[in-house]
């Protein structure tokens, strides 16, 4: 089985729906709520088992019950925990997210106290086909792109701001979304931007922008593939759904712009769904997207 290590966070999402996002202090009542996992890695690591890899996560939580929620939740979806670091005492992270009609988020988070992530068993990890990170805990996404490098497999940074340039050094692939890449080089449309981390870092680069697409660099261009066209429910975790699918897809042998197509696809599946990462698709219901999308 292809097997993907996702280093960096895992959250709790408290998500309510709503006509728009709020904009005084009132209370406002929801029309319906989940209580689902979130975090990109943790999101991440369950799009890849859902699409039939093997998912190692790499995380920290504390021994609280948002940890023990968290930890049951990706049980269930199949991602092997037996390496994310609990700290005695330590609090979890998690989220309150609205999303409205449109199907955009807000999303306001707590990023824990006392947290600690261990990365000393990587190196014993027997199979090991692709490794993405987060730029959430930038000791640990450096410590993963390194046994990427080490192990001669697609090393890719998921890069959401704020991006530290240190992460990048070691990776094989960055892919940004685009308030990530203007974080990281403003005052440059997203092409300059991704020549200039492409050449900077010698790595292959892109950058998300929703229903715009994809830009990728490919040697010295940049090239860009479309967005699929769907009825967006609700957004939240498809970026993350989005470097699950891409990392398998490169773990697999598919070439960049092959496994961009598929991530645009497994990421256009999970919007036209409620509840987060719920709505990321299984390897059937993505192949059989693909088709009737001509792909």
């Amino acid at each position: 089985m292809t097997t993907v290590l996702c280093v960096g966070a895992a959250v709790v999402d408290f998500v309510f729906y709503l006509d728009q996002f709020p904009d005084k202090p009132e209370k406002y009542r929801a029309k319906s709520a989940k209580i689902v996992g979130g975090g990109c890695a943790a999101n991440a690591a369950v799009a890849v088992a859902r699409l039939g890899g093997k998912a190692l996560l790499g995380a920290r939580l504390g021994d609280d019950s948002i940890g023990d929620l968290i930890i049951a939740d990706l049980v269930a979806e199949g991602v092997d925990t037996e390496n994310i670091t609990r700290t005695r005492g330590a609090h979890s992270s998690y989220s309150s997210i609205y999303v409205d009609d449109a199907g955009e988020r807000q999303i306001v988070n707590y990023r824990g106290k006392g947290l600690v992530l261990d990365t000393d068993w990587f190196d014993d990890i027997p199979q090991l086909d692709a490794v993405l990170a987060d730029t959430r805990r930038v000791e640990a996404g450096i410590a993963a792109m390194e046994i990427a490098r080490a192990r001669g497999v697609p090393g890719i940074v998921d890069g959401e701001a704020p991006v530290d340039p240190s992460i990048l050094g070691p990776a094989s692939h960055a892919a940004f979304s685009l308030q990530g890449l203007q974080a990281l080089v403003p005052d440059q449309p997203p092409t300059a931007a991704l020549t200039e981390v492409a050449t900077t870092f010698e790595c292959w680069a892109c950058v998300t922008d929703g229903s715009n697409g994809v830009w990728y660099t490919a040697g010295d261009t940049v090239q860009h593939v479309p967005a699929f066209q769907v009825d967006v429910k609700d957004t939240l975790g498809a970026g993350d759904v989005w470097h699950g699918a891409f990392a398998l897809a490169l773990a697999e042998g598919a070439d960049e712009a092959g496994a961009i197509d598929i991530a645009n696809a497994a990421a256009a599946l999970k919007c036209m769904t409620y509840g987060g990462r719920n709505g990321a698709p299984t390897r059937l219901q993505l192949n059989d997207f693909l088709k009737e999308n001509g792909k």
